[in-house]
């Protein structure tokens, strides 16, 4: 039996711009239309989340609003042969937690083709914990693969490195034998990260060249960058020959300073990288690695874990770049032990 109401929380925002965001209970005929019905169990914390909580008007226009692009749990309703009553199941970015209530509830409702199947080798918890976090940092790996970045071509650089993404990045690409080197901001990632298997920790500015020169000194093979702005500008022009950077973020900018050398004279690719909108297969076959070949051992050291009335502190954390890691929602009792 289904319950007619369900705990979220919600963003609003009043006649006067003001946004403001609590815990609540609203009606299970409030969710949006979709196929798939979901009690959630988990969900996770993103830099995006936390600017739809905010009502930042380039995530979310909608009001009121739920965010959390993140969400694992059970089937409780479908109407799709594809998902049946008690199918664990995940759902990450799409328009999930941005302009469509999102996983910070009991319960959301999405269109099927929306919904993954719990890989085997995840639980719940542990699928929360990469997120898309992790299912970016996998799409990074696999961009690097493609554009044959192997271990044997030389080092590769994470940006962001102490940040969900970038935390999974390292570990990923040093569990795949990369040479990784890790830049972070934080003295006191030296440790974790080193934990994660990076070879070599640099500060911020070992990637921040303000020169103007069209290109500098070839350093890496490859690139995950978190991060934008300069930072990116410099990766491209320190490239080897062939070299490519996938890149996912834009906290250190939306500008990025440049020529057309490091592309016509150096064959760098530039990979761009959405998580939100990404095609199904390689959204599932990304899944799958993660869950298995490619699996962070002891997934638990990337987390920290608060439960859904707490969540509002850590809004202001990530966005002041404070929080190292993953943080993980516990939404509803725990499926999965």
């Amino acid at each position: 039996m289904l319950p007619e109401t369900f705990r979220c929380y919600l963003v609003t925002k009043d006649d006067q711009g003001n946004v403001a965001g609590a815990m609540t209970e609203r009606r299970l005929d409030e969710l949006p239309q979709g196929e798939v019905l979901i009690r959630v169990a988990y969900s996770s914390l993103n830099y995006k989340d936390a600017l739809a909580a905010k009502g930042h008007p380039g995530v979310n226009r909608v009001f009121p609003h739920v965010p959390g692009v993140d969400a694992a749990g059970t089937v409780v309703q479908s109407g799709v042969y594809e998902f049946v009553e008690g199918d664990p199941v995940l759902v990450t970015g799409f328009d999930m937690g941005a302009n469509r209530w999102g996983g910070y509830a009991e319960y959301v409702r999405v269109p099927h083709d929306w919904v993954v199947p719990l890989p085997h080798g995840l639980t719940p918890r542990e699928s929360m914990i990469l997120g898309t976090a992790g299912l970016t940092a996998g799409f990074c790996v696999d961009a690097l693969q493609k554009h044959d970045v192997t271990p044997d071509r030389g080092r590769v650089v994470v940006t962001g490195a102490s940040g969900g993404v970038g935390s999974f990045a390292v570990a990923i690409l040093a569990r795949l034998g990369y040479r990784v080197a890790a830049v972070t901001g934080k003295a006191s990632a030296r440790e974790y990260l080193e934990s994660l298997g990076a070879a070599e920790i640099l500060p911020r500015d070992a990637v921040d060249d303000r020169s103007g020169k069209p290109l500098l000194s070839r350093r890496w093979a490859g690139a995950v960058d978190a991060i934008g702005g300069n930072a990116l500008s410099t990766l491209l022009r320190s490239m080897e020959l062939g070299g490519c950077v996938a890149a996912c973020g834009n906290a250190a900018g939306v500008e990025v300073p440049l020529t057309v050398f490091p592309f016509i004279l150096r064959g760098v690719t530039l990979a761009g990288i959405d998580a939100a909108w990404c095609p199904i297969p390689l959204r599932h076959e990304t899944w799958r690695r993660l869950a298995d070949p490619w699996k962070p051992d002891g997934l638990e050291r990337f987390a920290q874990f608060v439960d859904l009335a707490d969540l509002p502190p850590m809004f202001d954390a990530i966005l002041a770049g404070r929080v190292t890691g993953r943080v993980v929602v516990r939404v509803a009792e725990p499926q999965d032990g």
